[in-house]
């Protein structure tokens, strides 16, 4: 996960491109890199670690060149240092990129063999080899361009300046947010919104395939078969960047490719990695008296209240505290017995749910201290409980939760180990190993969501379907019934989610050739359990569609079809790991069969009714 920028016009490129990077920081900071055209040469300068580290440099370049790129990098190929920054150059070109080039090894070999000598260990850089040995073979970069695109595999937003060209830049995109900025005699681009704030007046999302030529006064944009398209610029409203589907078909595509952004915001406000010390103070945990607290009670409704079962698996050994989850709608009106030494935490994205605002209303009269997760800062929720965690996902206009779903999970998660902290049941070598798998968590969401193609591809085969199981163990059976949740939503297929170890107790009477199962499995400690419950469901020929390592053998012999989903060690980050192709699933099967896959029927974003 990395963030782009390029400038062309009258100021600085140098400040306008280390004041957009500073807006993106959250996008990566391995390393970062400037480079300008200037008096017939390309300039740069890059530096390992946090953005300061470059700025300190930035006056080793010509401040008055109008034209240059920048990037702020989180590590994929290649380690975090200066000879892996960009912008990657030859001896005409200088590129930025945004994404992953999984046939990088091939074409490197490719390159190697034609003589071509290689400065980094990055995947990026065998573009812009690429790019420069294209030239040779084209009278002009647009049609290199699409010569080279054409031979790459992965996810990409890709930024490009040329010392031959120096009033010029191009952009390509695919899979990798890229969004073209204007100005007066200014042109723009990036790989968030933000980047622009204050300086574009006018942008434009450019599509999968799409690439573009930014000049001082003009944006052409060309399709992938080199068709010319009228750019459709639109204004840049502030306050609708967040609510505009920016180049996607729907919002909850783009809300689920923002959801490596959102855990990369959440780890910079929540933890500090130099100190390796939690902000306490974000997390509010100074308005919980842990003194007199003797359980937990998790209350939420939907899929927020997966969220909160998946809370339940790490705040129990976390707080050695008795935790219970109930949906709201049950909980307020059955009476409940609650000790005033209950800490009640209630988790919505609204923070306006009838049912969880009655419930949260309801233990407040029971004395009890009432906490909330929640992502709207000022809302009922918020106001009624005496702290919150305030997820700061940004709007969620999809009615199926995604991004705001993988963000209660962990901002549960760092509230859990701050008030873990406090009470001293974790030490400070098992946080510092808990953040250092932490710091990686974005990268491994972004490479979930680039499996969509393949999701697609897959979704062909399954949209006819009218049943769906899926299964799990641990954190993954919350996940399981989220995953059915997100089907039902939005496909409008029937679709349940049950604990694998349950399925003999009823469940795999349904087994049969004619129902998918989408069996979750996690190299964790229910490893050979939920194996052995997926050889019971191959045994009665089920159909398994699996998600697990792609290396998994176990699995790949037990599954028709495999999505990719790495392992990690923290169970709730592997829970959040693991939401994602279920997400993808739910979206590419639902725009199959043609549903209103933001606004689906009956359903409301925001159930502010009983």
């Amino acid at each position: 996960m990395c963030g782009i920028i390029g400038y062309l016009g009258t100021s600085s490129a140098v400040r306008v491109a280390i004041d957009g990077l500073r807006k993106m920081e959250y996008r990566g900071y391995d390393s970062a890199g400037i480079a300008v055209c200037h008096g017939g040469a390309i300039h740069l300068q890059k530096a390992e670690g946090k953005l300061a580290n470059l700025e300190a440099r930035i006056n080793l370049l010509p401040a008055e060149s109008g034209i240059g790129i920048g990037h702020t990098r989180w590590a994929t190929h290649g380690a975090p240092t200066e000879r892996n920054a960009h912008p990657h150059f030859t001896e005409n070109l200088a590129l930025v990129h945004n994404g992953i080039i999984e046939n990088y090894a091939a074409l490197k070999k490719e390159l190697i063999a034609k003589g071509v000598r290689f400065l980094s260990d990055t995947d990026t850089e065998v573009i812009v080899q690429l790019l420069e040995r294209e030239l040779l073979n084209h009278s002009n970069i647009a049609d290199a361009i699409i010569a080279v695109t054409k031979r790459l595999r992965g996810a990409y937003a890709i930024g490009i300046m040329a010392k031959s060209e120096p009033d010029t830049l191009y952009v390509v995109k695919h899979g990798s947010p890229l969004v073209v900025g204007r100005a007066s005699h200014e042109s723009f681009f990036a790989s968030d919104v933000t980047a622009l704030g204050g300086l574009a007046t006018q942008v434009v999302y450019l599509n999968d395939g799409q690439f573009a030529r930014l000049t001082r006064d003009s944006v052409e944009i060309w399709d992938e078969s080199g068709q010319m398209i009228s750019p459709s610029l639109e204004p840049l409203n502030w306050n609708a960047v967040s609510i505009e589907k920016q180049g996607f078909r729907h919002f909850m595509l783009k809300e689920i490719h923002e959801q490596s952004t959102v855990i990369a915001n959440s780890i910079l406000r929540f933890v500090d990695r130099g100190t390796n010390r939690l902000n306490k103070k974000e997390l509010a945990v100074a308005s919980i008296d842990l003194s007199r607290v003797d359980s937990v009670q998790l209350v939420a409704c939907g899929t927020a209240y997966y969220a909160a079962l998946i809370g339940k698996y790490f705040l129990e050994p976390l707080l050695q505290l008795p935790v219970s989850v109930e949906l709201a709608s049950e909980f307020r009106y059955r009476k409940p017995f609650l000790s005033p030494n209950a800490l009640v935490i209630a988790v919505s994205q609204s923070g306006e749910t009838a049912d969880t605002l009655a419930s949260v209303r309801y233990t407040k009269t029971l004395g009890c201290q009432v906490f909330s997760v929640c992502n709207v800062a000022h809302s009922s929720i918020a106001r009624e409980c005496q702290g919150t965690v305030h997820m700061q996902a940004g709007p969620e206009i999809g009615v199926a939760s995604t991004k705001a779903f993988t963000s209660q999970v962990l901002c549960l998660y760092l509230l859990g180990l701050a008030l873990a902290e406090e009470k001293g049941t974790i030490t400070e070598g098992e946080l510092a190993s808990i953040f250092d798998e932490l710091v990686t968590l974005p990268l491994f969401v972004e490479q979930a969501v680039n499996q969509k193609d393949w999701v697609a591809e897959l979704a062909e085969k399954y949209y006819e379907y009218n049943n769906f199981l899926y299964v799990g163990r641990g954190v993954l059976y919350p996940i399981a019934m989220e995953g059915a949740l997100k089907l039902k939503e939005i496909s409008y297929i029937h679709a349940e989610g049950y604990a694998a170890g349950e399925l003999k107790h009823g469940p795999i009477a349904l087994v049969d050739r004619h129902m998918p199962i989408v069996a979750l499995l996690a190299r964790d400690s229910l490893y050979d359990k939920t194996l052995s419950n997926i050889q019971e469901i191959a045994a009665r020929s089920g159909i398994i569609l699996g998600v697990g390592d792609s290396d998994n053998e176990d699995l790949k012999e037990l599954c028709q079809d495999l999505i990719p989903c790495p392992s990690l060690k923290t169970p709730a980050f592997q829970a959040i790991l693991s939401a994602i192709p279920l997400q993808l699933l739910s979206y590419y099967i639902a725009v199959r069969r043609g549903t209103d896959v933001d606004q689906p029927r009956n359903l409301a974003k925001s159930v502010t009714v009983e």
